[in-house]
């Protein structure tokens, strides 16, 4: 946990609290300032590895937790875990019926860097719309959806693609992300499925 960017205050407040990465500040501070989860949704965490989310998520609210990733998650008390790929079609069937209810969508996702500056941003991108259509398929209306993207070329592309689906989308950079880092949140309030489609049905 943390050895990637070395061991800086942040890393070292994450291990002497207990959480499985620095990445957990960044939620406990969005969530203070917007207050996406409430105590009784039903919360998936996509990208969930190493736990850090869900660890937050757990102690806000009492509904179900999910938290999906390639990678294993060591178990969790009150938190499923499912090691699967998200672009998978039959896996959201699956949360659907493994949740019912699904409030909240979260993601701290990122593809691993090469160090290629728009070759690691188009795979962000990438992710972040693959993030979006599992959002889309298994939200329930008026849920809400946080996300991790890279600032670059491309990011206004797929913030105006999550704006046809929420009624508000803000970004937000946290005081958590390491100094110099182009990580950026967007924060998605009140899902209501595509407009344009819903417009061209009127």
């Amino acid at each position: 946990m943390g050895s990637q960017w070395g061991r800086d205050r942040t890393y070292l407040r994450a291990v002497r609290e207990g959480y499985r990465s620095r990445a957990a500040y960044k939620l406990r501070e969005i969530q203070e300032r917007y207050h996406l989860i409430r105590d009784t949704d039903n919360v998936l965490d996509l990208g969930a590895a190493p736990g850090s989310w869900l660890q937050v998520a757990r102690g806000l609210t009492e509904g179900k937790i999910v938290g999906i990733d390639l990678s294993p998650i060591a178990p969790l008390e009150g938190v499923t875990t499912l090691s699967a790929d998200l672009t998978s079609r039959e896996l959201r069937q699956e949360v659907r019926s493994l949740m019912g209810t699904v409030n909240v969508v979260i993601s701290d996702a990122a593809p691993k860097l090469s160090g290629h500056r728009s070759y690691d941003q188009a795979r962000a991108i990438g992710l972040g719309e693959e993030v979006l259509a599992f959002a889309c398929e298994v939200l329930k209306p008026g849920g809400n959806l946080l996300m991790k993207s890279f600032q670059g070329e491309d990011f206004s592309s797929l913030l105006e693609d999550v704006r046809q689906y929420f009624l508000s989308v803000k970004t937000y950079r946290s005081q958590a992300s390491r100094k110099g880092s182009s990580e950026i949140y967007i924060i998605a309030r009140n899902f209501v499925g595509c407009r344009n489609e819903a417009e061209g049905s009127i």
